[in-house]
């Protein structure tokens, strides 16, 4: 703490002080805090000293930077002084000379007129080197000119750097913003005039070959010197297109058209003058409607010429571009390539004229267009054509016709009325609703006729369109034909199963009012046999093609198209494409018709998922009414059956075929007709539907009368032994029915619950049974009184008791309900 006494001594100090006064007491009262701090006076006295010492030092410091900053720039100032001043001079100088030269009053006019000067100056140096341009380009032309004959090497360079030139002036044109454009067209021209000079010159001296090497006759030879010379006009016919080949890139553009290499131009030339003699004018070889005459006659000149083009042409090729960035470009570096090359362009000429013509004429159109498309496939997969395009491929002469010509939309017409007029056609047979047994395989589904032609009408369809290269023309295809058949054709059986109902709800009130055999009569083919045989057409038909648009789905086709499908739309959902996937189709509208995971990311999907679904659902719904009439026409004929009451009547004396060793004892005949019915029905079912179709059906037709026998018999009425037996023969008769047409076994197999209240009821009170058995009663270990007893005596019990004779469906009320229609039942 600070003494007091000098706290105090302050404190009566009190003095108004200077600033710099306040400051250095401040100072003070920071150092001297107590009156031990007095002692370190001197020292405090020697720090203030020092630093007032180093600040004068930077204080004289600062006045000598600003003096020497005054210095230089009062200097600097007069520098610039003395520079305006030289300045203003040489402007005044520089007036008076402008005046004097242009000869002006003032300094303004006489720059005017200095600028134009200077710009005609510079008009005359731009003019200067056009002229000297012009110059070099006559100099390289006639240079040209004057060597080609006598010495064609010598003329190819001056002709290679005008070339060069002419491409150089064309490529820079943009960039000056098409400047001198009648200076540029001059070079080309004047270029193009001495190409074509040149390229007639060594196309003639070329030609003098053909004679002494048979071209193009059926036995061309090249040996010995004739070999060297025609090697030579290769080369040269090569090296004038020498340019041209510079230009190119190492992978053709689909979209262009493939550059035909200058000596199989020259050697085709021949070739166009016999196709032309065959295929132009009225000879017989040219008909509109054999257009596969010219087409299969070009095939025929790859056949003919191949082999030639490969042994001699090949080595060439190969020389020339191995090394150059065209060696892995097939129309240069192979010779059947760039045979077919040269052959497209007649090919392509006779096409554009055919298709205009034909246009008008469908069937005519339709024709041509399919060789067209076999042309193409046969030049891609016999010879391995690629158009140069690399793994994109060659998109073929259809594809210009199609797409580029736009001739797709017209043909797209056609086939469609072609194929709907087809599909009338089929519809119409009076055969299209009979149901065919020799088309698939005796275990499947029998579909109609009109299924059968139907999906070879799709399936021609689907060739038509397999070999497009464009995925929206095939989209097109599939949405607008194909699927569009299919929907036609669903919708028709769609018809016929409301038809179907619509009329047998007519029929049922008709029953009603005027009896069952004038209604029937009235509508014959929607009872009995007849009305199943008509949903058996529907059934049918809906599952073959269900089926083959499941198989179409597995089809690397059909696959690649979804692939392509789901490519496009995600990229549309992504807004890359505006939502389409291809021209004005939306994905909404795509999905709808082929399916609801297109531009989802599952994996699952196919372009027949909605059709297939509609014809699924079709199918399950024809099942479902066939069951349903099935069902009808058993519960009917099961009536009279349930109308027989003497089970408990019968006795031994009068039923005595059902306790002789007869091995096949009479049923009923009150049941003779449900035996009949469906003996028919299934005969007819086991016909034409596929096992489990008809094990699905006949389980329903089973447990409709496991119900009606066990609710109208076995519930209502009271059996005697024999009766019971009677019984057991009846059910085991239809049974034996049932077993004959869908399997051993699958009579009683639908019928269990029924199967097992017959073992109970067929119990004898005097014998015992084997607690292992099931169906039929055999001597064994437990006693009648036995079963009785504890069946009764508990739900427990009884449980146990029907575990034990290996009864698994009847609950505990059921089996003493069952014991309870016997007669000697005694409780």
């Amino acid at each position: 703490m600070a003494d007091p006494a000098w706290e105090q001594a302050r404190g009566s100090m009190v003095v108004e002080l200077s600033p710099r006064a306040a400051r250095a007491e401040d100072y003070l009262n920071d150092q001297l805090q107590t009156a031990a701090d007095l002692d370190g006076l001197e020292s405090l006295l020697e720090n203030v000293r020092k630093q007032q010492e180093l600040l004068e030092q930077q204080l004289s410091a600062s006045r000598q930077n600003l003096t020497e900053s005054i210095k230089a720039s009062e200097t600097h100032a007069s520098a610039l002084l003395k520079q305006a001043q030289a300045f203003k001079g040489q402007q005044a100088n520089l007036d008076r000379r402008l005046l004097i030269v242009t000869q002006s009053e003032t300094s303004d006019d006489a720059i005017e007129q200095f600028d134009a000067d200077i710009k005609s100056l510079r008009h005359l140096e731009v003019a200067t080197s056009y002229v000297e341009l012009l110059v070099h380009v006559e100099r390289l032309s006639t240079e040209a000119r004057r060597n080609f004959r006598s010495s064609p090497q010598a003329a190819l360079q001056p002709y290679l750097r005008l070339q060069k030139l002419a491409m150089t002036l064309k490529e820079a044109q943009p960039a000056a913003e098409g400047a001198a454009p009648h200076l540029v067209d001059y070079v080309h021209q004047t270029a193009q005039s001495l190409w074509r000079q040149m390229k007639n010159t060594f196309a003639s001296e070329f030609e003098k070959l053909w004679t002494e090497m048979n071209w193009p006759g059926k036995n061309v030879t090249l040996a010995g010197k004739l070999e060297l010379q025609w090697t030579e006009g290769i080369q040269r016919l090569l090296d004038l297109q020498e340019p041209e080949l510079d230009a190119q890139s190492d992978h053709v553009q689909p979209h262009e058209k493939p550059l035909v290499l200058l000596p199989l131009e020259v050697m085709v030339k021949p070739l166009e003058l016999r196709f032309q003699y065959h295929f132009a004018g009225d000879r017989p070889t040219n008909k509109l409607d054999k257009p596969e005459y010219f087409l299969s006659h070009t095939v025929g000149l790859l056949n003919q010429y191949e082999e030639f083009f490969a042994i001699y042409l090949q080595p060439i090729l190969r020389d020339r571009f191995r090394q150059t960035n065209l060696a892995m470009t097939s129309i240069f570096i192979d010779s059947t390539a760039a045979f077919i090359t040269a052959l497209l362009p007649m090919v392509r000429r006779k096409v554009f004229g055919v298709i205009s013509q034909v246009a008008k004429q469908p069937q005519l159109l339709s024709h041509f267009i399919h060789e067209l498309m076999l042309f193409d496939m046969n030049l891609r997969a016999e010879w391995g054509y690629d158009g140069g395009c690399g793994v994109d491929g060659w998109k073929g002469l259809t594809w210009e016709v199609l797409a580029k010509k736009d001739w797709f939309g017209r043909w797209l017409e056609v086939e469609k009325n072609f194929a709907l007029s087809r599909y009338q056609n089929i519809i119409d047979s009076p055969e299209s609703g009979q149901i065919d047994s020799e088309s698939v395989e005796s275990s499947a589904t029998k579909p109609t006729n009109a299924a059968i032609r139907v999906n070879d009408l799709l399936e021609t369809i689907t060739d038509r369109y397999r070999p497009l290269p464009s995925f929206s023309q095939k989209l097109h295809f599939l949405l607008d034909i194909q699927i569009a058949v299919f929907d036609l054709f669903h919708a028709r059986l769609a018809s016929s199963l409301e038809a179907y109902l619509t009329l047998t709800s007519t029929l049922t009130s008709s029953l009603a009012r005027a009896g069952s055999r004038a209604a029937e009569a009235s509508q014959p083919d929607l009872h009995g046999l007849a009305g199943l045989e008509r949903l058996a057409r529907v059934y049918g038909s809906a599952e073959y093609l269900e089926k083959k648009m499941r198989d179409w789905s597995d089809d690397v086709f059909f696959l690649e198209l979804w692939e392509e499908l789901q490519d496009r739309a995600r990229a549309g959902a992504e807004g890359e494409r505006g939502g389409k996937v291809s021209g004005n189709m939306s994905i909404a509208h795509v999905a709808d018709k082929t399916s609801s995971a297109v531009g989802s990311d599952d994996e699952g999907g196919a372009l027949f998922d909605e059709t297939a679904g509609a014809y699924r659902r079709l199918r399950v719904r024809a099942e479902g009414i066939m069951t349903d009439h099935f069902v009808q026409n058993v519960r009917d004929s099961l009536k009279a059956y349930g109308r027989v009451n003497a089970w408990s009547a019968l006795s031994e004396e009068g039923n005595e075929s059902l306790e002789s060793n007869s091995s096949n004892p009479a049923i009923s005949s009150e049941l003779d007709n449900t035996v009949q019915l469906l003996q028919l029905y299934l005969a007819f079912l086991a016909r034409v539907l596929a096992q489990a179709s008809l094990s699905r059906i006949t389980r329903q037709i089973m447990l409709t009368v496991q119900t009606y026998l066990w609710d109208h018999i076995l519930m209502r009425y009271t059996f005697s032994s024999t009766g019971a037996k009677q019984f057991k023969r009846d059910v085991h008769g239809i049974w034996e029915v049932v077993d004959q047409y869908v399997g051993v076994g699958q009579g009683e197999m639908g019928m269990r619950r029924l199967a097992e209240g017959l073992v109970l009821l067929l119990l004898q009170t005097d014998t015992t049974v084997d607690v292992e058995t099931s169906t039929e009663g055999k001597e064994g270990s437990l006693k009648f009184e036995a079963v009785e007893e504890r069946l009764f005596r508990s739900n427990e019990t009884g449980r146990e008791m029907l575990e034990e004779l290996g009864l698994e469906l009847l609950s505990e009320s059921e089996a003493r309900s069952v014991l309870e229609r016997r007669v000697d039942f005694g409780r």
